[in-house]
Order: structure tokens, then sequence, then C-alpha cells
């Protein structure tokens, strides 16, 4: 074992603080990561608020990490010493279940080990990338493109991939019109993404104060759901809207959107049911789905992707003493569009 500074929650209801924590001595298919960038990500808040169950303390959250090799064990054959990689949502998982062997690594029929605050398989628990170092199994790390800059890279291995995925999965493309629920952390990202692939792309947020940016972004068109009139005059529009936001939303009212075989899709998880009623499907053959992170291999083919196109987030990087007026800051919608931790100023 080895121990590392890091920045970690201790309760609930504790502001993070500077930490040490444990990471385990490098396997013979081990990868050492020295943590360059990491994001922030709505996730890591409800996570450490104990908003999506209870928690074990103390945690260091993150899981939008890119950085440089700097170990690796003596069986391993991907990744060298220097090379620049990545670590999304996860860190391990069976490898034997169906969907294991699939690439859907995200849907372990016995659950895929998170890359913080999951029990690991000696037992322990898992610690993310607000730390200065991390070590992961090789066929859970991502090659980060030289096309991408690292700082710009560390939210793709979440909010990337988040929003690729049902993009890919539903066939957003040339002569499909896709709408983007919220212009946020992930919602900017699909935008960007659904523009790389062709799609005709809609924002559809509660004003129109970030019009200009979502436009210079790549969408075609720009509404506010906030005037009612919006419902009525894209009614049946979309073949696909892909909800970002972890607030509830009127998915009927969403569903009336869609044209015929058209699929809402969330991707952002609040922690309140969202009501569907029967006819607001069945009148349209329309589907209400979601989506989870992305497997391995199409985690890679995301960033290869994002590198083709020259696409990164967004961002706004700070030092690891702003993390908590950056979690106020998140959740007062103040920051345009991702928060990306100087994992150096934890040093």
């Amino acid at each position: 074992m080895s121990t590392v500074n890091a920045y970690a929650a201790h309760s609930a209801t504790d502001a993070l603080r500077p930490t040490v924590i444990e990471r385990r001595d490098v396997g013979p298919r081990d990868v050492l990561i020295e943590i360059k960038f990491a994001g922030i990500c709505h996730s890591d808040i409800h996570t450490v608020r104990g908003e999506w169950g209870e928690a074990s303390y103390p945690l260091a959250p993150g899981h939008e990490i890119a950085g440089i090799v700097a170990e690796v064990g003596s069986e391993v054959t991907k990744y060298a010493v220097g090379d620049r990689v990545g670590v999304g949502c996860m860190v391990n998982s069976c490898g034997e279940c169906v969907n294991c062997r699939k690439g859907e690594e995200q849907f372990c029929v016995k659950g895929n080990i998170g890359t913080y605050g999951s029990v690991d398989r000696d037992g322990t628990i898992t610690q993310g990338g607000y730390s200065t170092h991390i070590v992961v199994t090789e066929d859970f790390v991502l090659r980060i493109p030289d096309g991408i800059d690292l700082d710009v890279a560390a939210p793709l291995l979440c909010a990337g991939i988040t929003t690729y995925s049902p993009l890919n999965h539903w066939g957003a493309g040339p002569g499909k019109k896709v709408a983007v629920v919220g212009l946020g952390g992930l919602g900017h990202m699909a935008v960007k993404i659904a523009h790389a692939m062709g799609a005709e792309v809609t924002v559809l947020s509660q004003s129109l104060k970030k019009q200009e940016d979502g436009l210079r972004l790549g969408a075609d068109h720009y509404f506010a759901t906030s005037d009612p009139s919006t419902f009525e005059t894209l009614a049946g529009r979309f073949d696909l809207i892909v909800n970002t936001v972890s607030a509830s939303i009127d998915v009927n009212a969403y569903l009336g959107l869609l044209a015929v075989d058209g699929a809402l899709v969330n991707v952002g998880a609040p922690p309140e049911p969202l009501p569907v009623q029967a006819f607001s499907l069945i009148g349209g053959r329309r589907s209400f789905a979601g989506s989870l992170i992305g497997g391995i291999r199409e985690t890679q083919e995301m960033l290869d992707f994002c590198a083709e196109h020259g696409l990164g987030a967004e961002i706004e990087v700070i030092s690891a003493d702003q993390i908590n007026e950056a979690y106020e800051r998140v959740l007062a919608s103040d920051v345009r569009y991702r928060f990306v931790i100087d994992t150096s100023t934890l040093a």
C-alpha cells in the first residue's frame, strides 16, 4: 500500500477537506496513473451528501480522471509509462457475465465496481480522482488521443460518454432531429456530439439566457421550456430527446414533442419518480428510456470521435481549495460548463 494526497468528504454534511488515502500496490495487470485533472460531476455531490443512499466515509469522489501513466505491472500490454490516459465511472466488473462479454460493463450482472464509493475486490472502498494518483486494472484504463488536451478531456470520461452513448445507440445523425433538455455539464456535450454526428440539434432550456452559448456549441435551434407555446410549436418534432437534467420534469409534456417511434432518453438522475401516462407512449409508439454511461469499448470510441472532431468540454479549471465553492456553484447552475480540478494543487 502507498498513501497519496486527496480531498475527501468525512460526512454527508461537512465540507470536503484535504486528507491522505491509501492506494494498493501495483499488481501484474495494474496501471498507476499520476492524475493531472479531475472533473466535478453533479453525481459527486449527490454521492458525498448521501442523496443516493448512505455513503462510506471518508470518501474522495471523482470519476472524470485524466493523467499520465507512472508505472505499469509486469503483465500490462496496453499501456506504457508516459502514456496519456483516463479513467471514467468504473474501475472493474466481473468480466464474465453476458453484459460484460458484450462490452457493456456498466450493466454487469454482478454490479460494476465504481471508481469511488464501491466495494472493491479486496473489500476496501474505492476512492476517486480528487487525488494525486490512482491504481486501476489496465482493462478499465482509456487512452486519451493526442488531439485532446488533458484538462478538457477529463469531463469526457463521464459527461462525454453519458451523452455519446444514447446518441449513438438511438442513431443520431444526418436526417435526425435531436433535442437536448438542459444546457449544463452533460447538455453542452450532448449538443457538441449530436452536431458532430450530423443531426439537427435543438436545445430545450428553462430560459433563453444561454441561447448564444447553445448556438455557438452547435445547436440549430433554442427554445425556452418556460414558455408554454414551445410545447405547441414543437409538438411531434423530434426523433430523439436526451434529457440531461437531474430535476423533475413533466415527462408527458416532453413525450408530446416526439415524432412517431421517437424516444425520450433520461441520462439525468433525479431522486424522485417521474410519472408517465400510458397514452403519452402508445399514442405515437413512443419510448421512454434510460441510459447509463457506456462500456469501455464505447468510451474509447467516444474519445476517438471527440479527437477526430476537435471536441472537448467547456471548462473552468480550479484549485483543490475551491472544491467546496465549486459544489455550491454547480447547485446554483453557475458554471459554464464543467469544473476541473488541477490536481497539482493537492501536492
